[in-house]
């Protein structure tokens, strides 16, 4: 009988401790289950206040998109520059479109980007102030000077009017002066012609190394040291007794002219045009049928065939010679 009674006492303790156990894995469940909807209701809230921020932001860049617009309208109309605020609706649009991507949204980044916006509007009211401003002084300029205009059109006909008579008179003059000018052009051109110098029997000598002159003008290549030319400048009455350059053209038989800076060739200037020479001298015109000698030494063999020899000074072509290398 004590057998049976220690035996009801034993398992209504582990019924017992079997009931606190599972009152304490209900408790913990609960406490889960507790923790689990505080969790998701503090996630929700952070969902929904980042909503809001996204929302909040967007609204925002679109006013301040709105007003770019507006201000560049405004601009652009009053002939200001646009660059800055062109440049900054083109970020805008790119901010924008960085906001679809919530997991890099950063608020207080963009909230400086926009303050950086409304500062550069701000800055842009002043700007426009301005150009107003400087439009309606062009406009009163404009009126004032328009005036001036009228008045100073309306004196210039008054003077045209009065000046008719004075106007044909000086046409005539004009006229008159014209035709004095071109004929003392035309008589220039006469006595510069007139006086011109003219190189008379162009001869052209072979020199030897040896300083022996040579004459008939044919030539051996290999005897030509030197060319000497010889010729006669008449007396002219009207030309004046200074010094002359006299240019000297040496045209192989191709027509090529033979030049050589090393020598002394260079260009002249013929009739408008630059021409090349062989070399030059400088002649003292002494008006009495002197007779004149220029030697040139080429340092190069002459290839056989006919050459011509020109003269000019003073811009005309004086006189003309040949020989020929065998």
């Amino acid at each position: 009988m004590e057998t049976t009674q220690s035996n009801n006492n034993n398992g209504n303790g582990i019924l017992k401790a079997a009931l606190a156990v599972t009152m304490l894995f209900i408790g913990f469940l609960g406490y889960l289950l507790y923790d689990s909807k505080k969790t998701n209701t503090n996630q929700e809230q952070v969902i929904n206040q980042k909503v809001e921020q996204l929302a909040s932001t967007k609204s925002r860049l679109d006013s301040v998109a709105v007003q770019l617009d507006a201000k560049i309208a405004e601009i652009t109309a009053l002939g200001g520059k646009v660059d800055e605020l062109v440049a900054a609706r083109t970020q805008l649009e790119k901010d924008k479109k960085a906001l679809k991507n919530a997991k890099f949204y950063n608020s207080k980044q963009y909230d400086a980007k926009i303050a950086d916006y409304v500062a550069l509007l701000t800055e842009k009211d002043n700007v426009i102030a301005q150009l107003k401003t400087d439009n309606e002084n062009l406009t009163a300029q404009t009126v004032t000077l328009s005036k001036e205009k009228d008045v100073l059109v309306q004196e210039k006909q008054t003077f045209i009017d009065e000046n008719t008579g004075l106007k044909t008179d000086k046409e005539k003059l004009n006229q008159t002066v014209a035709d004095y000018t071109t004929k003392n052009e035309e008589l220039s051109k006469k006595v510069k012609t007139g006086a011109q110098l003219k190189a008379m029997n162009l001869q052209v000598y072979a020199v030897k190394a040896n300083g022996k002159v040579q004459d008939g003008g044919k030539y051996r290549a290999k005897k030509v040291d030197k060319l000497k030319l010889s010729f006669t400048l008449p007396s002219n009455a009207i030309t004046e007794q200074e010094n002359k350059d006299i240019m000297v053209r040496i045209m192989d038989a191709n027509g090529a002219v033979i030049t050589d800076s090393a020598t002394g060739s260079s260009v002249f200037d013929y009739d408008g045009k630059e021409m090349a020479y062989t070399t030059k001298g400088s002649v003292a015109f002494t008006n009495n049928d002197q007779n004149v000698e220029m030697l040139y030494s080429r340092g190069a063999p002459y290839q056989a065939g006919n050459y011509t020899v020109e003269l000019y000074s003073e811009g005309f072509k004086i006189g003309t010679g040949n020989f020929t290398i065998k």
